[in-house]
């Protein structure tokens, strides 16, 4: 007679330890992969580290709808002013159709924080007057190479039609590495006094030195240049409080000074009176340069009124040396990008090419095309939470878990026994995965781990104890019915798996449409409760079973202990079946249905 052949669930029942091995190399890399990140822990919300929260209301401005692309530029417009404080793990995100929700860490000025985030900022190009690297003495980064050289050039402007590879300029002060302090103030004294700024509407000047600005002299003289001078002198960007306050509040017919980033170093600049507003900025994109070999740039395109004037402005700048035949992108009071000018840009486009990254060439075109708010926002309320407070929750929430899983606990050692070890290594091995996860999701997607959330992992505890309890009781089942351990671990495991899954796909149903409708913290819990119902079902499959197969397989549990939870007697488990032999031949008599 042939032997019946083996199916897959046979040869996956023989060999368990494999599952076992497998969640042990994922919680191993996994913890491994959290300790070399640095992130050891999870990532606190601000209702644990404490700080503060700004809501704010989204209104319709001169024809823009509140949609969710209008909404996303504008979170991530907000995102970049809030880093530009020096905030370290800020939050900014959308609640619902038309709010924004910032919540910023304890240690940041929440004054200035809160001016500048809802403010419908304006983009301004202005022309450069002087720049150099900024720092304290000694530390100041030094100027890069010219066109020979390195690491970041300056990007140079020039009209998209031109199909050739840009020449690369210098970085900032680069013009002059030798020159002294001396020698830098008179060049600042020489710019202002000399008048700020190419004036957009000027004509070209025999001398090729930019022409007088009426709206930059008038009303300052002399003492408005020794500001701006004193100013210039003794900013430095590479201090957070003067990069916030440079330029701050500066009107676009005035002279200013602002600080901006070049390939990581900080520069400061003094500039002139804007030329170009940004909101005659009709278009910017980021394209790569398939033709030539500037890889990506960055393609603008002006309104008819804007095009004038850019090209007015760029005819003077390229009369100039470095870096006064450079403009300045500025946008929130801070240079994103000080482009240099080799020619008049006309026929309203023009393209900004040197050695962008594609990330950088997207965030530059995205402050071109979205400088400004695409809407204006109503600030609707301003909450601070202190720490403290924050870790008195956290303490309660914490005890009312810890009782909660003591009571667990309690309750499958007196019902379960033995059965009880196989959950409590289970809801270890849950936990350890659950924590590692958490803290690696921290940077990884911004994760913050806040007191809903906190509530979601501890209901998370009964969601996983319930699947460990329908399997255990799947197998008294079959015992009850008879059956030794061993058959009663395989056959009880289907029917357990699909109440389990069942279970934990309404479950983990609840949360996503909880986090879907909901907005704010309550998408925290709802984000911890579906996190924790996925791990459950990962835990059952990968762990409690295969588990459970190899304890049934030792004498404590397959004799039936009356400690092991399994004692057939006590569950009241019926006799074995057993068949009865009929004798041959006519006195027999009837077979009974019982032996059958």
């Amino acid at each position: 007679m042939a032997a019946p052949k083996r199916g897959r669930s046979a040869s996956a029942q023989s060999k368990p330890g494999r599952s076992l091995a497998l969640i042990l190399i994922a919680i191993v890399a996994l913890t491994g992969g959290m300790f070399a990140s640095g992130h050891k822990t999870p990532r606190l919300g601000i209702d644990l580290a404490g700080g503060t929260s700004i809501t704010l209301k989204a209104k319709a401005d001169q024809g823009s709808a509140i949609n969710k692309a209008n909404m996303d530029t504008a979170v991530d417009i907000m995102n970049r002013r809030v880093n530009g404080l020096g905030v370290s793990e800020a939050e900014v995100q959308t609640q619902g159709k038309d709010n924004i929700i910032v919540n910023i860490p304890k240690g940041t000025n929440s004054k200035e924080a809160q001016e500048q985030v809802g403010t419908t900022a304006k983009l301004y190009f202005r022309p450069v007057l002087a720049s150099e690297p900024s720092g304290p003495a000694g530390k100041s980064p030094s100027p890069s190479a010219s066109s020979g050289g390195s690491s970041s050039p300056k990007p140079g402007a020039s009209p998209s039609s031109s199909a050739s590879s840009k020449e690369k300029a210098s970085s900032p002060g680069s013009s002059s590495p030798s020159a002294t302090a001396t020698s830098q103030g008179r060049a600042v004294t020489d710019a202002l006094k000399a008048g700020s700024t190419p004036s957009p509407s000027g004509s070209a000047s025999g001398s090729g030195k930019p022409s007088a600005s009426p709206s930059a002299s008038s009303g300052s003289g002399s003492d408005t240049a020794a500001k701006l001078q004193a100013q210039y002198a003794a900013l430095d960007c590479t201090k957070p409080t003067d990069r916030a306050s440079a330029g701050k509040n500066a009107e676009p017919g005035r002279s200013t000074v602002a600080c901006g980033e070049n390939d990581g170093a900080w520069y400061k600049y003094l500039l002139g009176p804007a030329g170009v507003d940004g909101t005659e900025v009709k278009k910017a994109q980021a394209v790569f340069d398939t033709q030539g070999a500037s890889g990506w740039q960055v393609q603008m395109t002006f309104t008819s009124k804007g095009a004038k004037k850019f090209a007015d402005i760029t005819g003077e700048l390229a009369k100039n040396q470095q870096p006064q035949n450079e403009f300045g992108i500025v946008l929130d009071g801070q240079v994103v990008s000080s482009p240099f000018v080799r020619t008049a840009i006309t026929g309203g486009q023009a393209e900004i090419s040197g050695s962008f990254k594609q990330e950088e060439a997207q965030n530059l075109a995205n402050m071109l095309s979205y400088g400004a708010l695409p809407l204006s926002f109503q600030e609707q309320s301003v909450t601070t939470v202190t720490a403290a407070l924050g870790g008195e929750q956290l303490h309660a929430g914490l005890l009312a878990g810890a009782i909660g899983l003591a009571l667990v606990v309690i309750y499958l050692v007196v019902y379960y026994r033995g059965l009880s070890l196989v959950a409590m290594a289970s809801l270890v091995v849950s936990a350890i995965l659950t924590y590692v996860i958490m803290a690696l999701l921290g940077p990884a997607i911004g994760f913050a781990l806040n007191l809903p959330a906190v509530c979601g992992a501890i209901v998370a505890i009964g969601i996983t104890a319930d699947s460990f309890i329908v399997y255990f009781e799947r197998i008294r089942d079959e015992i009850r019915e008879g059956r030794s351990l061993r058959p009663a671990v395989e056959r009880a495991w289907p029917r357990a798996r699909r109440t389990i899954l069942v279970s934990d796909f309404v479950s983990f149903l609840a949360a996503a449409v909880l986090f879907i409708v909901t907005v704010g913290k309550v998408q925290g819990f709802a984000f911890t409760l579906g996190l924790t119902t996925v791990l459950d079902v990962v835990v059952v499959f990968f762990f409690t079973k295969p588990l459970m197969t190899l304890l049934a397989r030792r004498r404590f549990f397959a004799d039936g202990h009356k400690w092991s939870g399994l004692d057939p007697k006590s569950l009241g488990a019926k006799p074995p079946l057993r068949r009865t032999r009929r004798p041959a031949g006519p006195a027999a008599g009837p077979v009974d249905p019982k032996e059958a």
